[in-house]
């Protein structure tokens, strides 16, 4: 159950009278801006992790055996 093209039409309907016609476009910038940078965070986020976890790799001896288990 996701949202219909009819409902996203009532819903640009009542934020256009709600807001007026000059500050959706502006609230459409700024919408668009946000995702961007929580993108970027989620890049950046996961790029450190993947360099930690390389880092660990790097760290752990290969002739190591983990346990076995029983």
């Amino acid at each position: 159950m996701g949202i219909g093209g009819m409902e996203i039409f009532v819903i640009l309907v009542v934020a256009l009278i709600i807001f007026g016609p000059k500050k959706l476009p502006e609230m459409g910038r700024s919408l668009g801006k946000a995702i961007r940078e929580f993108k970027s965070a989620g890049t950046e986020l996961q790029d450190e992790l993947t360099k930690a976890a390389n880092e660990i790799d790097k760290d752990i001896d290969p002739n190591i055996k983990p346990p076995k288990s029983s």
